[in-house]
């Protein structure tokens, strides 16, 4: 039986969430599958895996043949590394405790490295949030000016009408003080 390290596909139309499972090859991609090893989300950011890393050791160490996609997630994980350390400790090259120390070490500066990227993915969002602000206060800004501009010009323009008013109510009212009084009007002359 040829044994295969595979995904099998769950979730929604357009969310696809994975299973990490050890099948047969001649099974169906969801069909019958030996052991569920893991999850996979591609749909976050970074994509979530959750693997039992025993169990994935040790079928690696059996021969069972992963797919491209099930290898780079083992190998990410750091399955392939250890399997890379166990052959030099079963040579002799080193011991179990100095193999297990390179492992560490190297899941550290991954995690390190992991959250450096989170870190300036985070500190990108928050100079963009700030940008966008900032944008949007000067706008605001232009905005607020333009309709103190409308407003100072149309202040202008009623104390313009009102003056208007005041001056034509006032010269309605000069004329009939300053004019001499009219002599009565001449009866048209009989013939």
């Amino acid at each position: 039986m040829a044994t295969k390290i595979r995904l099998q596909r769950g979730g929604r139309k357009s969310y696809a969430f994975y299973r990490i499972v050890i099948a047969d090859a001649r099974a169906p991609r969801d069909g019958r599958f030996t052991e569920k090893i893991g999850t996979y989300n591609p749909n976050t950011n970074p994509a979530t895996v959750d693997l039992n890393f025993e169990r994935a050791l040790y079928w690696v160490e059996t021969g069972a043949q992963p797919t491209d996609t099930v290898r780079n997630i083992l190998s990410r994980e750091g399955v392939y590394l250890m399997k890379h350390l166990k052959g030099g400790v079963k040579k002799g090259a080193f011991d179990e405790a100095t193999a297990q120390k390179k492992f560490d070490a190297w899941k550290a500066d991954k995690q390190n490295g992991l959250n450096k990227i989170a870190e300036a993915d985070a500190k990108a969002k928050k100079d963009a949030a700030a940008k966008e602000l900032a944008q949007e206060k000067k706008l605001n800004e232009e905005i607020a000016k333009k309709v103190a501009e409308k407003k100072a010009a149309a202040e202008a323009a009623k104390a313009e009408e009102e003056a208007a008013k005041a001056a034509e109510a006032a010269a309605a009212e000069t004329p009939a003080e300053d004019a001499p009084a009219e002599a009565p009007a001449e009866a048209p002359a009989a013939e």
